[in-house]
């Protein structure tokens, strides 16, 4: 029976108020539950995340306007253990029936099982928001603070309680602010100090400003800013403790004139303070005890040196080499105490990954110098790893691995630190997954990597003055091969990366690939359709479909021979004028085929310089107001191309210059991204992304390797479309592995919380992929200017995302909205439904 209209309206007004009365079943009589804070300043409503975080109180947390875990909350009982045990002893001998019948343990687990259950509603829900006067004075006097201290120092607030039906209240908050005060001088009065004197010289950095309004914050930040300074110009008995500012607004029509005060050094006799005037320190020697703590300070040291003035101690035989250390150590012997050099210190001993937390004290002498010691606890010098890993892609369905490592610390006396790691793995290759003839795990692979790092540059030069060594440089070496065996198609790889690393900023880190050496060969390439018998099967029944009959191509059964057959027919179908007999479904197939065959099959040598610089502006991991931006440039093919006459090098068919039989591989690439996080407050995060990728073949090439091309579409890039799955540009492709050598992307998300650690997210991703500038002549593939920005696609959707703490599981669903694929106008939503919809999941947020 169909209900009508009227009938759902009553049965959701119903539904409301008993939802509406359950809100309220565990507030006391007489106390009102908070429903609402409005905040009016200078009778304007105040909807700032920061204004309404300074409240005490704050409603009960609603999801679609439902307060779902208040109810949670609602659902449990007062006094469950004592509600449980009356229900059994209502009846006389019940409880003795029970225990003869369940027997008494397991009714006891019983009653601990509804006890558990309702504590867990309780743990799991959130207890009613009950309107408190005093915590409402408390709210009242945090919003005056927050006005006073930016500098309305004539504010005034003032709240009304509105008590409303059915234990409901809402409380108003008002808040006057008059006229706020602006900084109109700064001044300090001159002493004849060593102090005054550096202050006049750091003075016009200060975060006080004249005619910028009052604010507390600006202060502490000079007060620490001068503190610094100080420090880091030899004033080693300095804290901010002795900075003050003395503020005048006393008849100056809302101006703050404003005197800076900086005390002399307190100095505790017996029990008085003594003043006098700081004084400069310098570092007369620094001790470096390589195998110990501040604890062991006093055990008998066995060997010891000194280099560069540095005193180097060891318990045993020395194990590292003097300039490997003292070159990460900044505070040197008889120069100016900074105390920046302790932090750099710190913080680039910590990254040599070869000891623990170092321990750095200064000892202050008779002479008003400084001696430092430096304990340092080297790690172990060798450690083991072991990690695992199930994968799945277009290539196979299923993937296991094991990861075996080994690191080596200090291998060269000089901090060096050597990672050895093997990779083993097996899997199952579509083609195995589909055909029950063939053994399961068909791939396996083999492979070993060994990588170097260096804790400087490894370089004939003094880089020095290029790179100072507070920028933390290092070199990083790096040597892998594997091996892959496919059941007769047998791959094999050869990676090597000379790397150079350097943060210019603690914001900044830059990177120079010297070399990347990349050489991918196939061994087994005519056996291709004897390992993959799934394309076979599908390559052959077409043939046979079409009643394709070349005699030298087919055995006596009408078979494809491989490969002579099969290459055959592959170059007779996707002939540039397809023959009648062959459907559009059909040529699709074997256009795949063919696309999965030269893309597992390509070899490839690539020789590249690149550069890249990423600027991240997170100050820790909970920051959600950030931006990111990265930048990378790539050169590939140049040297050999200008050694290429000279060392003899011999050209192909295609007017190519080989290297083992392999043609090099010569562009140039670059790519930009920047992502940009704002925090909305309450959870709320808005984060864009925007993506531009360039690569462009030249010389010995006239397209891009495959692992150096674009691809759109994926869980973290267009998620409307699977990877690999979208463009280039127009074109419906029916490659399993669309790519080309210019991309656009931009993303915005909006991720919200919606109870507990599960968050929500909406998001639109916009982008495509192109080629230009290379052996690519379909004009629906290629970018021909402004007017191919009509091809950018567009996919919108929402996920939702739980958070582990230390990763996040991401599900996301993406609609194709805009699809370049379809005739221009026939795109918008053309796909718009769950059964075109792609579901993605992830691990971790997409940008």
């Amino acid at each position: 029976m169909k209900l009508s209209v009227y009938n759902i309206l009553i049965l959701l007004i119903i539904t409301s108020l008993i939802i509406s009365c359950d809100a309220v079943k565990r507030v006391p009589e007489e106390s009102y539950l908070l429903s609402k804070n409005t905040i009016y300043v200078n009778d304007k409503k105040e909807n700032s995340e920061n204004i309404n975080n300074l409240l005490y109180q704050k409603p009960n947390s609603k999801i679609l306007n439902v307060p779902l875990r208040l109810h949670t909350y609602n659902l449990a009982r007062p006094n469950i253990d004592s509600i449980v045990n009356a229900k059994i002893d209502r009846r006389p001998k019940k409880r003795q029936h029970l225990e003869s019948f369940l027997s008494k343990k397991q009714l006891n687990k019983f009653i601990d099982s509804k006890i558990s259950f309702n504590s867990w509603l309780k743990k799991s829900g959130e207890a009613p928001v009950i309107i408190n006067s005093d915590r409402t004075e408390k709210s009242i006097k945090r919003l005056n603070d927050y006005y006073i201290n930016n500098g309305w120092f004539n504010s005034e607030t003032s709240y009304i309680i509105s008590k409303k039906e059915n234990k409901r209240a809402e409380i108003d908050y008002f808040v006057k602010t008059g006229d706020p005060y602006i900084i109109d001088s700064i001044s300090k009065k001159r002493e004849p100090s060593m102090v005054d004197s550096l202050y006049r010289i750091i003075k016009d950095n200060s975060f006080i400003k004249p005619n910028e309004q009052y604010k507390t914050s600006t202060f502490q930040q000079e007060r620490e800013r001068i503190s610094t300074e100080l420090r880091n110009h030899g004033v080693y008995h300095f804290n901010q403790d002795y900075v003050a500012f003395e503020i005048d607004t006393v008849n100056t029509n809302k101006k703050v004139n404003v005197e800076v005060q900086i005390q002399q050094r307190a100095i505790r006799i017996q029990d008085s303070i003594a003043r006098e005037p700081f004084k400069i320190y310098y570092v007369k020697d620094v001790n470096i005890f390589t195998d110990g703590t501040y604890e062991n300070r006093n055990e008998k040291r066995t060997d010891s040196t000194i280099f560069n003035n540095f005193k180097l101690y060891s318990i045993g035989k020395m194990r590292f080499r003097p300039k490997a250390l003292t070159d990460a150590i900044f505070i040197a012997p008889n120069t100016l105490f900074k105390d920046i050099d302790r932090t750099r210190t710190y913080r680039y001993l910590s990254e040599l990954r070869t000891f623990k937390y170092p321990d750095i004290k200064y000892t202050e002498n008779d002479d008003s110098t400084l001696s430092t010691d430096i304990f340092l606890t080297p790690l172990k010098k060798f450690s083991l790893g072991f990690s695992t890993e199930v994968t799945q892609s277009n290539i196979q369905t299923l993937g296991l691995a094991i990861n075996p490592s080994l690191m080596i610390r200090n291998i060269f006396r000089g901090a060096e630190t050597l990672q050895i790691s093997a990779i083993g793995s097996i899997g199952s290759s579509k083609d195995a997954a589909n055909n029950n003839s063939k053994q399961f795990f068909d791939i396996n692979e083999i492979g070993a990597d060994l990588k170097l790092t260096i804790p400087r540059f490894f370089s004939p030069f003094n880089t020095e003055r290029i790179v100072p060594k507070y920028m933390s440089p290092s070199t990083r070496i790096s040597l892998s091969t594997t091996s892959q065996t496919n059941i007769g198609l047998d791959k094999q790889t050869f990676n090597g990366i000379l790397s150079y690393n350097w943060h210019p900023s603690p914001k900044v880190t830059d990177r120079l690939d010297v070399f990347n050496v990349q050489y991918v060969r196939n061994l087994n390439v005519d056996r291709y359709f004897d390992v993959y018998s799934a394309s076979y099967n599908s390559l052959n029944q077409i043939a046979k479909d079409v009643n394709y009959e070349v005699l030298d191509n087919i055995d006596a059964d009408g078979n494809l021979i491989i490969p002579e057959g099969t290459d055959a027919f592959l170059e007779y179908t996707l002939n540039p004028s397809t023959p009648n007999e062959i459907s559009e479904d059909q040529l699709k197939e074997v256009n795949s085929i063919d696309e999965r065959k030269t893309r597992l099959t390509e070899n490839n040598l690539i020789i590249a310089s690149s550069f890249s610089l990423v600027e991240d502006t997170r100050q820790n991991l909970f920051d959600e107001d950030f931006s990111i931006f990265r930048v990378k440039l790539e050169l590939a093919g140049n040297l050999l191309s200008s050694a290429a006459k000279l060392i003899g090098l011999q050209k192909n068919g295609a007017n190519q210059y080989e290297i083992f039989n392999v043609a090099y591989s010569q562009y140039v690439k670059t790519e930009f991204d920047f992502i940009k996080h704002w925090d909305l407050g309450k959870k709320n995060v808005l984060a864009v992304r925007s993506y531009a990728g360039i690569a462009i073949p030249y010389g010995n090439s006239n397209s891009i390797p495959f692992s150096k091309s674009f691809f759109a579409g994926g869980p973290n890039d267009n998620r409307a479309w699977t990877a690999y799955n979208l463009g280039p540009g127009s074109t419906k492709s029916y490659n399993e592995f669309n790519e080309a050598n210019f991309k656009l992307a931009f993303s915005v998300e909006q991720r919200f919380n919606l109870f507990g650690n599960l968050n929500g997210a909406v998001f639109v991703d916009t982008g495509n992929i192109w080629n230009v500038l290379d052996s690519v002549d379909d004009p629906d593939a290629v970018f021909s200017g402004f007017s191919s920005l009509k091809d950018i696609a567009i996919g919108s959707g929402f996920g939702l995302r739980y958070d582990f703490s230390f990763f996040v599981f991401r599900f996301d669903l993406g609609f194709k909205t805009y699809d370049p694929s379809y005739p221009n106008n026939d795109r918008w939503f053309k796909d718009y439904n769950f059964g075109n919809a792609v579901y993605n999941i992830g691990i971790n947020y997409p940008f």
